[in-house]
């Protein structure tokens, strides 16, 4: 599966990364950095909740006529001259564009930043057919050359610190300058120069799709996206089938909130519109627009429980106040999607099998759904999958076995009764110093990183009818 990051194990990605130091400190000092700056915005803004409650009622209204928009949309883009293709899968999006840069006899290929384009898993299908594809987003670069995989949705190289980007630029380029952030982007500026002159074709995602007129919006804070765009001959524009809306005045509602959200900022540093290919008598542009509109599973999604998740802008707000990602980084996860929405549309998009663990990468604090800037009830999403798991019997046998037992216990006062207070003596003989002598499951797990709380030997129940009584004399 294309959303896979790593073939490791849920545990030992864990382990990986709760020991990977510099990875933490860079999480954390971003989440406090982005933290703060978004609530300066916020406050700036004023009337945060109505602006929340408007983006929500916007792309509430996409998702119910999502049908008639993507059919206006598309006859506006054929229209200004560009070409549609319609992917039910992953497969199908990337077989277009194999074949529109086999048919072009692409040889190089500049890409900008786009989450959807990691999702179907666009570059392998190029590379093998011997197309050298370039990211030309600065953090996807730096990725891309050290063989990594984006750990944030919008700061894709969160987890590297200046002195291994340094490394990476002196193993892979033979750089040997400082570690200076300006010097290394100088650096990088001027390797990446003649590949957008060289490229046969430029991809980029689509933050949003204007139906109204077929324009797409593209944010971003480099200027390496309208190089990209615009100077090979051919343009591919790949976005996921929910990203659309009616006119220009609501995108100017979204990208309010976007920008905000992702970094703290009023606006992003470019904001792009662009309307199909170059028209006869214009000088910028490319000669040929495609727009690849994917559903790789959205579909299903739309008619789902899980619904309102389509109406995620993919701002990142939910991972920059998260305190499991804060932990384990977007790598712990396994996906493209880390973080919160990772936990509820990777199982969507990738399959159970795949990503089951990710629902309980959570606490379950809520501190995403308060983020969120068109009002995704993540944390609920989350729990819902954890239900359909047991339900349908995706959980562990000794924990689906262990849960009957309690609810048995629970329904049945008397037999609940005796265990508690049989319990109660039991592991007071039992645990020491905040150990059990049997480590086995999830009490194992427990105990590797805290206490147990010492046992009196007596039930909640019991202790407090004691002193009930004691009060009472």
């Amino acid at each position: 599966m294309t959303l896979k990051t790593s073939d490791l194990t849920f545990k030992v990605r864990l382990k990986n990364q709760i020991h990977n130091s510099i990875m933490r400190n860079a999480v954390i000092m971003a989440q406090e950095r982005i933290g703060a700056n978004r609530q300066k915005m916020v406050d700036e803004l004023g009337n945060w909740e109505e602006w929340r409650d408007h983006a929500k009622q916007i792309r509430n209204h996409v998702l119910a006529n999502l049908d008639a928009y993507l059919y206006q949309l598309s006859e506006k883009v054929i229209e200004n001259g560009g070409k549609v293709f319609f992917a039910e899968t992953a497969e199908e999006a990337t077989n277009y564009i194999r074949q529109v840069a086999l048919a072009k006899n692409a040889k190089k290929i500049v890409k900008s930043k786009s989450m959807v384009t990691e999702e179907i898993g666009m570059n392998h299908c190029l590379e093998a057919e011997g197309i050298k594809v370039i990211e030309t987003d600065l953090g996807e670069y730096i990725l891309q050359l050290a063989d990594d995989k984006p750990s944030h949705i919008v700061v894709p190289a969160i987890h590297k610190d200046r002195y291994q980007i340094r490394k990476v630029l002196h193993e892979k380029l033979g750089y040997q300058g400082t570690e200076n952030p300006e010097e290394m982007t100088l650096f990088i500026r001027e390797k990446i120069r003649a590949d957008f002159l060289e490229a046969d074709i430029g991809i980029s995602g689509c933050n949003f799709a204007v139906a109204e007129t077929g324009s797409i919006c593209l944010v971003t804070n480099e200027g390496n996206l309208r190089l990209t765009t615009t100077v090979p001959k051919t343009h591919i524009a790949v976005m996921g089938m929910e990203r659309i809306a009616p006119t220009f005045k609501e995108v100017d509602v979204l990208i309010t909130m976007l920008a905000r959200s992702a970094v703290g900022a009023k606006l992003t540093g470019y904001n792009t519109w662009l309307t199909g290919p170059r028209l006869s008598g214009e000088t910028d542009g490319p000669e040929e627009f495609h727009l690849v509109i994917v559903d790789n599973g959205r579909s299903k999604i739309l008619a789902s429980e899980f619904k309102e998740v389509l109406r995620c802008i993919r701002c990142g707000a939910c991972l920059n106040t998260c305190p499991a990602y804060r932990q384990i980084g977007g790598h712990g996860y396994g996906s493209i999607y880390p973080g919160p929405i990772g936990s509820v549309i990777s199982p969507l998009l990738g399959g159970y099998k795949e990503f089951k663990h990710l629902p309980y990468a959570c606490s379950l604090c809520s501190g995403c759904n308060s983020v969120c800037p068109v009002k995704i009830p993540l944390s609920q999403l989350i729990l819902k999958h954890r239900e359909h798991m047991t339900q349908t019997g995706m959980t562990p046998t000794l924990e689906r076995f262990s849960i009957l037992g309690f609810n048995f216990a629970n329904s049945h006062p008397n037999l609940w009764r005796i265990g508690v207070n049989l319990g109660a003596k039991v592991t007071s003989k039992f645990i020491k110093n905040g150990k059990a002598p049997i480590q086995i499951g999830a009490l194992a797990e427990w105990t590797k990183a805290r206490n147990l709380p010492q046992p009196e030997g007596e039930s909640f129940r019991s202790w407090f009818n004691r002193h009930s009584k004691q009060n009472v004399k």
